[in-house]
């Protein structure tokens, strides 16, 4: 069976995008908790991860004696392993345009994945007004997942942005916690859309989890002291 090694769901965006896809996909796999208890090289989080993952980060999937350690590779590879599932659209235009989407995340919105850490217990409407207030860049940041959120939605006709679920939509899911974390200011359609991925099967299950965590970790949190 497949294991995916993960950082915990309140905190760990990355985690959630491959653990997101294979819940909502119906794709059965172990599931490998390694909490963060910080990033230092000695720390038990590095030494554990470190021993799958050669970047001590997570999420790293291992199948068999194959370990893959970067978020979307591993989406390609389940598209691949699964082809029955459709992972990707399957119209190859909408396919390059998803896959180009996700790679935007991969590599963008820093301003947005800097100052609005996923944090899926907390509800931090205040620290979202100020950054709004302060950081352009963050207003930027959802200023184009608005235009492209509305582009795809109006092109596919929904209800995700490709029409059915697809690797794109588990890749925005930590986005769609982002916004609602932070309330920031979207319109009426993408706040529908958010409220779409949020209930899907996939998604509530890791915010379950994600709730059930009781845990806290200082240094995800540089806004508050406590839980």
């Amino acid at each position: 069976m497949l294991k995916l090694y993960i950082g915990n769901k309140n905190y760990s965006s990355w985690s959630m995008r491959p653990w997101v896809l294979l819940k909502q996909a119906g794709i059965p796999f172990e599931e490998i908790m390694v909490r963060f208890d910080s990033f230092d090289a000695g720390s038990q989080f590095k030494n554990a991860i470190g021993q799958v993952s050669p970047t001590g980060k997570v999420p790293a999937l291992v199948d068999g004696d194959l370990a893959i350690w970067d978020t979307l590779a591993i989406a390609e590879y389940l598209a691949e392993k699964f082809p029955e599932k459709h992972l990707w659209p399957q119209d190859p235009k909408a396919r390059a345009i998803a896959r180009s989407v996700c790679a935007e995340m991969h590599s963008g919105f820093v301003a947005l994945r800097t100052h609005c850490g996923v944090n899926i217990e907390a509800q931090l409407a205040d620290v979202g007004a100020l950054i709004w207030r302060d950081q352009p860049a963050v207003r930027a940041d959802v200023q184009r997942l608005v235009e492209m959120w509305t582009a795809l939605l109006d092109k596919h006709g929904g209800p995700m942005l490709f029409g059915e679920f697809s690797i794109a939509d588990a890749y925005f899911a930590p986005v769609c916690s982002r916004l609602t974390t932070f309330a920031l200011p979207v319109p009426e359609h993408i706040k529908a859309y958010v409220e779409r991925v949020l209930a899907l099967p996939g998604v509530a299950a890791w915010v379950q989890g994600a709730l059930a965590e009781k845990d806290f970790a200082a240094f995800e949190e540089p806004y508050r002291l406590h839980r």
